[in-house]
């Protein structure tokens, strides 16, 4: 399954250039403390070779909305997962 091995997609062989397009800025805007300017021209670049500004668009704020639940959990010592349905009843 391909999913498993989505924390390895630099070294997996398994994903499309649009599938790899996406991790590396993700990553780079993640990583606030590495960050530096913010994600590079070259990785935008990869990226906007394979997505419209528009996929560009709902990729940022997908990242930026993932960046801010896991802020969220750690405010809060919720960690990711713990969730069990049916007990916010």
């Amino acid at each position: 399954m391909r999913l498993n091995l989505v924390a390895a997609w630099r070294e997996a062989t398994v994903f499309t250039g649009a599938e790899r397009a996406a991790p590396e800025p993700a990553e780079q805007g993640t990583r606030v403390t590495d960050a530096g300017d913010g994600v590079s021209d070259e990785v935008w670049a990869r990226a906007a070779a394979h997505y419209d500004e528009e996929q560009l668009a709902a990729l940022v704020i997908l990242v930026a909305f993932m960046n801010t639940a896991n802020r969220l959990n750690i405010i809060t010592r919720r960690p990711a997962g713990d969730y069990v349905a049916g007990q916010a009843h």
